[in-house]
């Protein structure tokens, strides 16, 4: 009876591990920094409750081994004692998980009300320009917005297909969707925030030489968009990521100066405060 209930411990230690399997990488956005460090906090977690569970594996194989010349009595408590340090575990592993998934919920909605914020700001007779320098003119910037052509049913569905990507974290299928469209429809009002989804999509692929790319290819094709500000904070969180501060600093400045009413602007004010 004992060896069997031996044998069967190294079951629980196989489910123990299905649970400590991490979750799928959510929809991180790029300006929600608090939610990604609560996600790399509840990660970091779970990989020490694994360490504790390889560790009562080790200790199971101990107690395996000992079974010849060890008391029936004690092998039974020590099995037990590891069954229910597994149990505690198992508990933990479920309320972090639904942790990170609440975290990764409101980071979804977060990119959600980014990208209607922007659409909305991109659509003709709408424009957030630059606050001009002293002397000159920032006339014309909205009737070049308004002269954009509305778009077509055709775009949406592109355009909305590439975002279909991007919201269940095929990053890569995203990247190639929006420069798919942005080839297609170069003209459309949409081509400015396809190419931001580009860099956000690289960013949380963590290849964050791409993802400057992408948004510096933005702020250069469509100076005028309403998603530059944006743009330039991703820019500015890619720098960091790939450990130019300075850089980084740089285009926070710029972008808090040239937008200074713009949400962006507000978070790079706060992010230059704590490089300080």
């Amino acid at each position: 009876m004992i060896l069997r209930r031996l044998r069967a411990v190294p079951g629980i230690l196989v489910l123990c591990a299905a649970a400590l399997a991490p979750a799928p990488a959510a929809a991180g956005l790029f300006d929600d920094e608090v939610a990604r460090k609560q996600i790399a906090e509840q990660q970091k977690r779970v990989d020490e409750l694994r360490g504790q569970t390889e560790s009562m594996a080790a200790r199971l194989a101990r107690v395996e081994e000992e079974a010849k010349s060890q008391p029936v009595l004690a092998l039974v408590s020590e099995i037990e004692k590891l069954r229910e340090e597994i149990r505690s575990l198992r508990g933990q592993i479920e309320v972090l998980g639904n942790n990170v998934d609440g975290v990764a919920k409101r980071q979804r909605d977060m990119y959600v009300d980014l990208d209607l914020r922007l659409r909305r700001f991109e659509q003709p007779g709408a424009s957030v320009a630059p606050t001009p320098a002293p002397g000159a003119a920032a006339a014309g910037d909205a009737a070049k917005t308004a002269a954009a052509a509305p778009v077509s049913v055709e775009e949406n569905e592109a355009y909305e297909r590439a975002q279909g990507q991007r919201r269940i974290g095929n990053y890569q299928g995203a990247i190639t969707a929006f420069q798919a469209f942005i080839a297609k429809y170069p003209k459309s009002t949409l081509a400015p925030r396809a190419q931001y989804w580009i860099g956000d999509s690289y960013f949380n692929l963590r290849d964050f030489r791409n993802a400057i790319a992408s948004q510096q290819k933005l702020v250069a094709a469509y100076p005028d968009s309403a998603s530059v500000p944006d743009a330039l904070l991703n820019l500015a969180s890619s720098q960091l990521e790939s450990g130019d501060s300075a850089a980084a600093r740089k285009t926070m400045d710029g972008l808090i100066a040239r937008y200074p009413s713009s949400e962006a602007a507000e978070k790079a004010k706060r992010r230059v405060a704590n490089l300080r």
